[in-house]
């Protein structure tokens, strides 16, 4: 992964969505997500970024969600090294945000990090009285140290500890493999995404964020047939209610 070290915080707004997460009862329109703040490495941004994605998503839903999204991400930053660099911090504290989403890349880490540092950001994110996200990524293969079943394991646990919502972003990618192994999720280096890889933790993003089906959404990014679309869709659904339901 480049180690460069980029900092990318950007200001938006986010027209009300329902939140549907099991940590959260049905909401009024007072109090809807308006705003969203990915903080994340190379993962969250690659392939265009995750925000990007999920805004293009929530745009084709009838009616539209015209969502923009905010983020404070580095290249090769584990949220230790995101912690230390201190602008998420301070995005968290200064941007009013209703939902952030906190991606953590644990084979560059160890779990003990994972667990100290979610934790701290966590208890910042409700210190402004927002919604924490964990992103679970997935295992590669120039850190295979870990397996998926543990970095799913870690973030099982550590979520039920928080009371937080998960979005099993590794795990849909292990089913997407399962089902249709030449529907790669990995780009060329085996480590980033591809972008069927993308488009999937976007759409599970999605489900989780807004407690959604992504099923039937027109949105595709270039290169990705309808065919492809629906799959992912349906493996992104699949996976969300399946996590909820302590089936995975």
């Amino acid at each position: 992964m480049n180690k460069t070290v980029s900092i990318c915080l950007c200001l938006a707004l986010i027209v009300t969505i329902p939140d549907l997460s099991p940590t959260h009862a049905q909401s009024s329109t007072s109090t809807l997500p308006r705003k969203v703040l990915f903080i994340g490495d190379s993962f969250t941004y690659s392939q265009g970024g995750i925000y990007t994605h999920l805004e293009k998503l929530a745009a084709a839903t009838d009616p539209p969600i015209l969502v923009t999204t905010d983020k404070a991400v580095a290249g090769g930053a584990f949220l230790k090294r995101l912690w230390e660099l201190q602008q998420p911090v301070k995005a968290i504290n200064t941007g009013g945000f209703d939902v952030v989403v906190l991606q953590d890349d644990i084979p560059e880490t160890t779990v003990d990090s994972f667990r100290q540092y979610a934790r701290m950001f966590v208890d910042e994110v409700r210190k402004n009285k927002a919604r924490p996200v964990l992103f679970m990524a997935w295992a590669y293969q120039r850190l295979n140290w870990i397996s998926m079943a543990d970095i799913a394991r870690a973030h099982r646990d550590l979520a039920r500890e928080l009371n937080v919502d998960v979005a099993p972003v590794g795990l849909a990618w292990q089913l997407a493999a399962k089902e249709q192994p030449s529907l790669d999720m990995y780009a060329a280096d085996r480590e980033h995404p591809s972008v069927y890889g993308m488009y999937l933790a976007a759409c599970v993003v999605y489900a989780t964020v807004y407690g959604k089906n992504p099923s039937g959404l027109k949105y595709a990014p270039s290169g990705v047939t309808p065919e492809q679309v629906a799959f992912l869709q349906r493996i992104a659904w699949q996976t969300v209610s399946d996590y909820r339901a302590g089936r995975l």
